[in-house]
């Protein structure tokens, strides 16, 4: 009996325990989800509220693509169009295929008819008296033998004149009866044809761009994981010829600072990013020559006023004041530091081993780019 108890395992035990579960060797792991921040890549950084990453990262693609078509297509906030009336014309508009037109047309068509009756009364009418007229001449003048050959003669006239005449009156009755709405039908054929051809084309590019969209690779904006809470990235795919991040992010600061319009309910600060590095000294001295060619030249009339912005977070291994002298120095002499009331400001945003660098104009007249204070209402 002993042994027969030791044989069964204990159910209540085994129940409770989940299986193990155990990754496959040599295979990369799928993770679910954004891609992971990583450097080179340019786009905004965000912050919103904690928890709310997924739907500030939504709403911030939504907020960001209607800025750029803005400056892509050179449109102002609050601009209606010209060509629109501010109040609705009242005129009267009538279609090819109308009741008012057939009536129109169906009295024209009974007038037309009444005309012809009475002139094809008026005809017969002569007819006769000539016909009677050219009767009593021939009997006076020809024998008897003649007159039935003569009287043959004009009744087979008359009667192919009369068919004749038949025949005009039956065609003149049907063009009269067919109605207008077909003449138009035949009509209206060829452009009917080119309008489908539109719709299909329409409906390709369609296709086309939905294409597009459900394709990540193919995408201007896409959300990268952070990997810290109350952060969201959006990566930017530029092209040539399109407005950079750092225009993108102006043109809504002040947009939203003039029009107060409320624009988001998690995004909180939008920064734009030009550059992303690793996060060391020499990466970051090394990564941020371009902007300084690009927006602090050495010679010109009018230097800048800058200051360097820097926060870190999930990375407390990188000395902050290294950093910030770093890139002091490296502007050129030209320009010189004001922290009190700065032109333009340097953002240095650090997460984990990721540095973002960009460049803003009027950082604190715009309160420090944050969205839900310039467009919450003044007090």
């Amino acid at each position: 009996m002993a042994t027969e108890n030791k044989g069964k395992p204990n159910t209540a035990t085994t129940k409770g325990k989940k299986r193990k579960q155990y990754l496959p060797h040599n295979k990369a792991v799928k993770k679910k989800g954004a891609y992971p921040l990583r450097p080179g890549v340019q786009g905004f950084f965000i912050t919103c509220d904690g928890g709310r990453e997924r739907q500030a990262a939504h709403e911030a693609i939504n907020v960001i693509d209607t800025f750029f078509e803005e400056l892509l297509h050179g449109k102002d906030l609050g601009e209606e169009p010209a060509g629109l009336p501010n109040k609705p014309l009242n005129k009267k508009v009538t279609f090819s295929y109308s009741d008012d037109e057939d009536d129109v047309d169906e009295e024209e068509g009974d007038d037309e008819g009444e005309e012809k009756e009475q002139n094809e009364v008026t005809k017969s009418d002569n007819s006769r008296e000539n016909d009677a007229s050219q009767k009593s001449l021939i009997n006076k003048d020809l024998d008897h033998h003649n007159l039935d050959d003569v009287c043959h003669e004009k009744v087979t006239e008359d009667t192919e004149g009369s068919k004749e005449v038949g025949v005009n009156i039956e065609n003149q009755a049907d063009n009269s009866m067919e109605p207008p709405a077909k003449k138009q039908c035949r009509e209206t054929d060829t452009s009917k044809c080119e309008t489908n051809e539109k719709e299909k084309s329409i409906d390709k590019l369609i296709e086309a761009e939905l294409k597009e969209l459900g394709d990540k690779s193919k995408r201007r904006f896409l959300h990268l994981d952070s990997g810290c809470n109350g952060v969201v990235f959006v990566q930017m795919r530029k092209k040539e010829g399109d407005p950079g991040p750092k225009d993108i992010a102006q043109h809504m600061m002040t947009s939203a600072a003039s029009t107060r319009k409320h624009m988001s309910r998690f995004i909180l600060r939008v920064l734009p990013v030009e550059v992303a590095c690793y996060a060391s000294e020499e990466e970051i001295t090394r990564a941020i020559k371009p902007l300084i060619v690009q927006y602090f030249p050495v010679e010109t009339q009018n230097p800048w006023k800058f200051a360097v912005l820097y926060e870190a977070r999930a990375n407390s291994g990188i000395d902050r004041m290294k950093i910030i002298n770093s890139v002091a120095k490296s502007i050129p002499a030209p320009h010189r530091v004001d922290l009190s009331n700065p032109d333009m400001t340097i953002v240095v945003e650090i997460i984990k081993t990721v540095c973002l660098i960009g460049v803003v104009e009027k950082y604190k007249e715009l309160a420090k780019f944050n969205l839900r204070q310039l467009t919450s209402p003044k007090q």
